[in-house]
């Protein structure tokens, strides 16, 4: 039922041409996408979690970084072809919806795009088995996340038929992280690098603590001092 009647709303936002009175490449224009797709459906639409969430083990970014994440790529350019990708993955990663991001970011992308390069992403070209490994990477590598979206560019930035129809394929792309093989672990190690750059980016390091005196050993483990350093032969 919410996959029915997003889909609707989707279909109204294009039909309507509300859709070009939305902002490119902010933060205020992803929530009105939210929120169009979504009120009615989740009480949350349009509005930034307070929560921490994660998809099949892969953490997304922790609610104490989120407003100054979504700071951070509100500042980020989107000139080009690879700046707008660069923060596609950005907010793919910070996720600042509890559910419905992957519909809202797509459409997103596509304004910026549009704006920038009078192009689109036709999502029917894309093939799930390499989009979906590639953003698994994109947080620490996105170069083959840009060829593969570059490779599906279309100049059809206004066809109807194709934003219908990349709005059903959002769906096949859906499970992003998913767990295979046991490769929670490598997802983990991604999400353990983006924390720490997170740190690096919004928080001064913290001055070194001054170090502590070494504790003395205990008078019993000290070894026995010899009172006759020179013993005289008996």
């Amino acid at each position: 039922m919410e996959e029915k009647i997003s889909k609707q709303k989707a279909k109204q936002l294009f039909d309507t041409g509300d859709i070009h009175s939305i902002e490119t490449g902010t933060f205020k224009g992803l929530s009105e996408i939210h929120r169009y797709l979504f009120e009615g459906i989740y009480e949350f639409a349009g509005k930034v979690r307070d929560v921490n969430i994660a998809k099949n083990g892969f953490q997304f970014a922790p609610v104490m970084y989120l407003k100054h994440s979504l700071e951070h790529i509100e500042r980020m350019p989107q000139h080009s072809f690879d700046e707008i990708i660069e923060k596609y993955v950005e907010m793919n990663v910070a996720h600042p919806f509890r559910d419905g991001n992957d519909r809202s970011t797509r459409i997103w992308l596509d304004l910026m795009l549009k704006s920038a390069v009078h192009s689109v992403i036709d999502w029917n070209v894309v093939d799930k088995k390499d989009y979906l490994p590639a953003m698994e990477r994109s947080p620490v590598e996105d170069i083959e996340i840009k060829q593969i979206l570059k490779n599906a560019l279309t100049p059809k930035a206004d066809d109807r038929e194709r934003f219908m129809n990349g709005d059903r394929r959002q769906f096949l792309l859906r499970g992003l992280f998913r767990i295979q093989n046991g490769r929670i672990i490598r997802k983990q190690r991604l999400f353990q690098r983006w924390n720490k750059r997170c740190q690096r980016m919004f928080f001064k390091p913290q001055e070194k603590q001054a170090t502590r005196p070494q504790k003395q050993k205990h008078p019993a483990l000290l070894p026995p001092l010899s009172l006759n350093k020179h013993p005289t032969t008996p």
